[in-house]
């Protein structure tokens, strides 16, 4: 298990490191062109795909483990969310420092004015409190309201979702690949919870009937 979780984190940091190292090689002048034409556009598209691809993942986990039966993949659910939080941050941050060069105060007009922008914001501010009560301390003082709590990841998917259409502008297979998954995720979970309310109905029919008092 340790290794597993070894892999996952390392797997999860990879792109961020390569990132960080062709941001190093621009900054230090080793190469200039190692981020692209656009360092500022190359820092923000992949940190925004790294935080999409990893809530993806993340809602993957579920089909994955009922069609496997490997329930041990879910000790990584929680993990896999925070990077993709971690990776949401950073894209926001890179979006403030380089594109609004740390000008605060545009940051509600820029939110307003574009639309694109104040669904990718409300999709980071809506991972803000998974990702603050993700721990088992907050699992236990929430009850069933954790749960219900941590189903916005499938409203903050779809705005993930719709706010990288938005921003591409050319090709557009990326994006509709995108799509794709998460209809197919949300889809999985639509069939399965059709599926035990026919279970739980066929069950009642089931069910002898109680005696009729004398």
């Amino acid at each position: 298990m340790i290794a597993a979780k070894v892999l996952v984190h390392a797997l999860a940091l990879a792109p961020l490191v390569w990132l960080a190292w062709r941001t190093w090689q621009v900054l230090g002048g080793a190469n200039i062109d190692a981020l692209g034409a656009d360092p500022i556009v190359a820092i923000e598209h992949e940190t925004g795909t790294g935080a999409l691809r990893l809530l993806l993942i993340t809602l993957a986990v579920t089909p994955l483990r009922q069609l496997t039966g490997a329930a041990v993949l879910l000790r990584f659910r929680r993990m896999l969310g925070l990077y993709a939080f971690v990776y949401a941050s950073l894209h926001f941050a890179a979006w403030l420092s380089l594109d609004l060069v740390g000008d605060v105060s545009q940051i509600t007009t820029e939110i307003a004015r574009r639309p694109f922008i104040t669904v990718g914001f409300l999709a980071w501010l809506l991972l803000v409190p998974l990702a603050v009560t993700s721990t088992r301390g907050w699992m236990r003082r929430l009850g069933r309201n954790w749960g219900r709590l941590h189903r916005l990841i499938y409203v903050i998917a779809a705005l993930a979702v719709l706010h990288f259409w938005w921003i591409v502008k050319s090709d557009w297979r990326e994006p509709a690949l995108y799509v794709v998954l998460l209809a197919a995720l949300l889809g999985w979970r639509v069939w399965k919870a059709l599926e035990r309310r026919r279970a739980a109905r066929v069950a009642a029919q089931r069910r002898p009937a109680a005696p009729t008092p004398r």
